[in-house]
């Protein structure tokens, strides 16, 4: 992993790494309330970045757990966002999103209509995001996204507005944009895999076997290697909500 030290890994930390190599230097988790497990495991600090914990008393959606980390933003710092029983590919991809505007990282995959789809127009604006549509018009759905706290304070304060009726935070976006918002989509994602089902969990395994192997191949070539990455998943991985 970071410390070039292969071994199995907890689920969340594949997104621990890519916030790393995407250059977040502080991470905050949004725990339940009974996950102590998770502070257990990651402690105060991982790799280069300082980790800090915010509770979400309830499941109450997406958008209320983004918005647990509210007071800990300052006005000056850009916000990356991930969930953290993805993997993808490639490791460094949120690097490709710029720091001064919402850019949502877009990956293309099999079934959109089970995630959150993003349509562009011809300058890579978005237009909307379809949340969990059937038959989106789209294969690109986003990953993780990036903004200026700026954005992220907007978003806030519109949710609130909102009443927070916003689970999703495609809907919120939706409507951020209706109201002159300006967001982007950046299609520098290869491969993206939840491990929230059992499909997942097998085809993420089989993702993982197979960048290894690349990698196996990649070093036997004697050229420059990527960090190895763990072949399998522990049964007593720990993942946050």
């Amino acid at each position: 992993m970071l410390d070039d030290v292969q071994r199995p890994c907890a689920v969340g930390e594949y997104l621990v790494e890519r916030m790393i190599r995407g250059g977040a230097d502080k991470i905050c988790f949004v725990i339940g309330s009974g996950k102590s497990d998770i502070l257990e495991y990651f402690g105060g600090r991982y790799g280069s970045a300082d980790l800090a914990y915010v509770v979400q008393p309830e499941p109450a959606g997406l958008c209320d757990a983004i918005f647990r980390a509210a007071p800990l933003i300052s006005a000056h710092e850009s916000v990356a966002v991930g969930l953290p029983d993805t993997v993808w590919f490639p490791a460094d991809a949120l690097a490709n999103l710029p720091d001064e505007e919402l850019a949502f990282l877009l990956f293309p995959v099999e079934r959109p209509e089970v995630f959150d789809a993003v349509v562009l127009d011809a300058q890579h604006r978005v237009l909307e995001i379809r949340v969990k549509q059937p038959n989106p018009g789209t294969q690109w759905i986003w990953g993780a996204f990036k903004m200026p706290a700026r954005v992220f304070h907007e978003l806030h304060a519109l949710w609130l507005a909102r009443e927070r009726r916003d689970e999703y935070i495609g809907t919120l976006v939706n409507a951020w944009i209706a109201g002159g918002g300006v967001a982007r989509g950046v299609h520098a994602g290869e491969r993206y895999v939840d491990v929230g089902t059992l499909d997942g969990y097998r085809a993420a395994i089989q993702l993982l076997a197979e960048r290894d192997r690349e990698l196996a191949e990649t070093d036997a070539a004697g050229a420059p290697t990527h960090q190895p990455l763990a072949d399998s998943f522990p049964s007593s991985a720990k993942v946050p909500p």
